[in-house]
């Protein structure tokens, strides 16, 4: 089994959680990506969300809200992803990125436009009632 090491940030607002599509994409991601080598999970989310949203994570701000584990949304059978997530404040306005076509809130009820590892993160901030 090959996994697929990521970071995400949950921005929830209004009982909808932030999400992001790429450009030639139908499948909405949570903001993040991989790890690169000696980064820290907090140096990752930082990157990642100003690369792709055009806003500045507050570092001091970070808190963990889980590992989640799923298939990996069109990759073979045997490669997951381990989608560790945190929610922080950020400083900016948000934007889409010139890798992100669109930006969107979802609730518990989008959970099909998402991919497997988001799902399990829905149902998860749905279960804690942080999203509708």
């Amino acid at each position: 089994m090959r996994s697929i090491d990521k970071v995400a940030w949950l921005r929830i607002e209004g009982g909808r959680v932030l999400a992001a599509r790429s450009r030639g994409r139908d499948t909405f991601y949570l903001p993040g990506g991989k790890r690169e080598p000696g980064e820290s999970d907090v140096d990752t989310l930082v990157r990642e969300v100003a690369e792709e949203l055009s806003v500045t994570v507050v570092r001091g701000t970070a808190s963990l809200v889980g590992t989640f584990e799923a298939p990996a949304h069109g990759r073979d059978a045997d490669v997951v992803v381990r989608m560790t997530c945190y929610t922080a404040d950020y400083e900016g306005t948000l934007a889409p990125s010139n890798e992100v076509e669109e930006l969107r809130w979802l609730g518990h009820a989008d959970a099909s436009l998402v991919s497997p590892a988001s799902r399990l993160v829905l149902d998860h901030l749905h279960a804690e009632s942080l999203i509708g």
